[in-house]
């Protein structure tokens, strides 16, 4: 009997695995200064952009300011099938399309041009007064800028003055709808890019010296070194804008596209997002503006999709998710 106690004593103690719950609510109990940190952000998160999804309901009923949300009328698809039977659906949707991708086809490469170039500046006072002058645009509201582009572009303008040798009569370059795409894209490439190439202007900065003084040796030339040193340090950086910034392509800014817009330029210049603006503010249509808001918010999300399994199918596997 006593040596039955003594083996039973002897036997070591079964203890229940740590569920999984419990083992994260160790951790947040361990690590609670960070998520402390990020609370702030989790609920100006929630507030401003989870819980007003729920307005987003109102593109499926008539809706109403005096019977609200919830007493307005529930009509379906209703004011969907009404925007996307609109005769005006295709060029509003073309216009969109078109402006969002000249801009990132154009406006995307410009950044990682400036990045190497400013790169290869060696004299640190003048890489630095390079960046000012390339960042200082940014600072520039984009109401300023538009100002600027209606003076410089007038018939009296400077860029008129200029090609009056060359021309019998000014030029009208905002009252003509085939100019505005190319005004739109290349004002905000001159605002935009040289702070869009900080990005990568730091990962530039992760390269070793060591590995273009050793390329420099094996008698590689400048191009050489910029193609198989810099650029594959870039392309995870790359990557990522490029999905972003594709993702978003139906999400063009609404401020630029309607302060450059003029009644003569607006077979080009009318996007969703102006559109969108002058149903639901303007003529007081809020369910069917916000059904055009879905119906961008929904292609935006496909569009997103979808790059990035391209992204990491050329990327080898690597994307944004």
């Amino acid at each position: 009997m006593e040596e039955l106690v003594k083996a039973e004593q002897a036997m070591p103690v079964q203890t229940s695995k740590p569920t999984k719950l419990s083992r994260n609510l160790q951790y947040i109990k361990k690590n609670y200064i960070l998520y402390l940190l990020i609370a702030p952000a989790v609920i100006l998160t929630i507030i401003f952009k989870y819980i007003p999804i729920y307005g987003a309901t109102i593109a499926f009923k008539d809706f109403s300011p005096i019977r609200g949300i919830t007493g307005s009328e529930w009509v379906g698809f209703k004011h969907f099938t009404s925007f996307l039977s609109s005769p005006n659906f295709m060029e509003i949707l073309m216009n969109t399309i078109k402006l969002s991708s000249f801009e990132l086809l154009i406006g995307f490469p410009i950044p990682i041009i400036l990045a190497l170039m400013l790169n290869q500046l060696r004299k640190s006072s003048v890489k630095k007064n390079v960046q000012l002058a390339l960042y200082a645009p940014h600072f520039i509201s984009v109401v300023v800028v538009s100002g600027m582009v209606f003076l410089f572009l007038s018939p009296v303008g400077p860029i008129n003055a200029m090609l009056s040798t060359f021309l019998d009569k000014p030029i009208s370059f905002m009252s003509d709808p085939d100019y505005f795409r190319t005004i739109y894209i290349w004002s905000g490439v001159w605002q935009g890019a040289g702070w869009a190439s900080i990005v990568y202007v730091a990962a530039l900065a992760n390269v070793d010296p060591q590995l273009h003084e050793a390329a420099t040796l094996d008698g590689a030339s400048l191009l050489q070194r910029i193609w198989h040193i810099d650029l594959p340090t870039l392309k995870p950086v790359m990557a990522v804008l490029f999905i972003l910034a594709a993702g978003g392509i139906m999400g063009i800014g609404f401020e630029k596209a309607y302060l450059l817009q003029t009644p003569m330029n607006s077979p080009s210049s009318e996007i969703i997002a102006t559109y969108v603006y002058k149903r639901g503010l303007l003529a007081g249509d809020y369910s069917f503006a916000t059904a055009v808001g879905v119906f961008n918010a929904v292609v935006n999300v496909i569009l997103l999709g979808v790059v990035n399994q391209v992204v990491k199918k050329l990327n080898e596997g690597e994307g944004l998710v």
